[in-house]
C-alpha cells in the first residue's frame, strides 16, 4: 500500500501531499525522525469535528422521526473507537503509518486506538485540503455503511444502562461487573466480564475491551430476564 493507492481508493487527489502524509505521523515517529516536527494529533482533532458534525447532520436527515437520544446512540456507535478501526483496516491505513521502532513492535499498527485516531486524522487532511462536501462523501463511501446493520441491530442501544434501570426497579443496588480472565498481548487483549447484583450472577460476556465485555454481559443478563 502506497499513498498514491490511498487516493485511489477513497477517490481523492490531495492538492498538497505533505498534508496526507502529515495524517500518518504518529507522535512516536518524531523522536526518531528528521525534519518531522508534528504528530497527526491536530489533524486528528479537527477531523473528531468534522465526523460529530457531519455525522450528526446525517442521522438527522436519515431518521426524521427518532428523538435526540436515539440519534446520540447511534452516533455514538457509529462513530465509536472499534467502528472507526474497522474502517481503518478496510482502507489498510496501518500500513501507511509512521511510527517508532517500538510501537512497530508493539503491534501499533493493528492497535484499534491508533487506527481510530489515524481514520479521524486523514478526515481532518481531506477536509482542510479538499473541502467539507469531499469530506462527507468519505464519510458516506467508507463509515455510513455501517448504520443500517447498526439499527438493524439495536447495537446502538446503552444495555448497561438498562440493565441498571430494571435491577434499580426492583431493587436499590446497581449492577457491577467483574473481569473474571483477560488473554492476548496488551494491544489485542479479549476480556471475560460478569454482571452481577450483589453476588447473583446475571450475566456473562466477552470483549476485546473491559467496556465491550460489560455491554456483551448487560445484554447478556438482559436476554435472561426475558427483557430484549
Amino acid at each position: 500500500m502506497t499513498f498514491d493507492d490511498l487516493q485511489k481508493t477513497i477517490g481523492v487527489t490531495f492538492t498538497d501531499p505533505e498534508l496526507l502524509k502529515a495524517a500518518f505521523y504518529h507522535r512516536s515517529y518524531l523522536n526518531e525522525s528528521h525534519g518531522v516536527n508534528e504528530s497527526n494529533e491536530r489533524l486528528e482533532f479537527l477531523g473528531d469535528a468534522v465526523l460529530s458534525f457531519h455525522t450528526s447532520h446525517f442521522l438527522y436527515a436519515k431518521y426524521p422521526t427518532e428523538p435526540e437520544g436515539t440519534l446520540t446512540n447511534i452516533r455514538s456507535s457509529l462513530v465509536k473507537t472499534k467502528s472507526l478501526a474497522d474502517s481503518a483496516h478496510e482502507l489498510h491505513l496501518g500500513d501507511l503509518l509512521f511510527l517508532s521502532r517500538g510501537e512497530e513492535d508493539s503491534g501499533g499498527r493493528t492497535n484499534s486506538s491508533l487506527l481510530a485516531d489515524t481514520f479521524e486524522a486523514l478526515l481532518g487532511a481531506i477536509f482542510l485540503d479538499q473541502g467539507s462536501t469531499v469530506a462527507r462523501e468519505f464519510l458516506e463511501k467508507h463509515l455510513y455503511l455501517k448504520v443500517e446493520d447498526i439499527v438493524k441491530n439495536k447495537s446502538y442501544i446503552d444495555y448497561k444502562s438498562l440493565l441498571q434501570e430494571i435491577i434499580q426497579s426492583e431493587s436499590r443496588i446497581s449492577p457491577t461487573y467483574t473481569v473474571t480472565k483477560s488473554e492476548g498481548p496488551d494491544h489485542a487483549k479479549t476480556f471475560w466480564v460478569e454482571a452481577k447484583a450483589e453476588t447473583r450472577v446475571l450475566g456473562s460476556g466477552m470483549g476485546k475491551s473491559k467496556q465491550e465485555a460489560e455491554n456483551a454481559a448487560a445484554t447478556n443478563a438482559l436476554a435472561a430476564m426475558g427483557k430484549l
